[in-house]
């Protein structure tokens, strides 16, 4: 789903698929770091004209999405963005829909040492 809303993406994850001989060694963290890295990298273009599906298809997945589909595009995807964005990061917030910037939110409050676990403001 990913690649088909950036389809400019879609060399860099043939190429990672390719690093993978055997399904069960695939890390789909690391795919979607390099998605990040990816969407950094337009940003910095100013080429966002993929931006909106996007981020629509983010947020389908962090609502559609089983447990670990969730946690991968919390996890892998939002946090890995933050992380290689760093100072530009907060650029990327005019992007999120409404459920995956309370996962963003909720992620700047696990590292501002605010929350011990992604996901604990959900719960209490």
């Amino acid at each position: 789903m990913i690649v088909e809303a950036c389809l400019s993406f879609a060399e860099k994850w043939r190429n990672h698929k390719q690093d993978y001989h055997d399904e069960k060694d695939f890390l789909p963290y690391i795919a979607l770091g390099e998605f990040a890295r990816h969407l950094i990298e337009l940003k910095s273009l100013n080429q966002t004209n993929e931006f909106g599906k996007v981020f629509e298809t983010i947020e389908r997945l962090l609502i559609e999405g089983d447990d670990y589909v969730k946690e991968a595009m919390t996890i892998g995807f939002l946090e890995g963005l933050q992380n290689n964005a760093k100072e530009d990061a907060e650029k990327f917030v005019q992007y999120l829909k409404p459920v995956s910037l309370k996962w963003w939110n909720e992620v700047n409050k696990f590292w501002n040492a605010e929350i011990k676990y992604v996901g604990e403001t959900f719960i209490n």
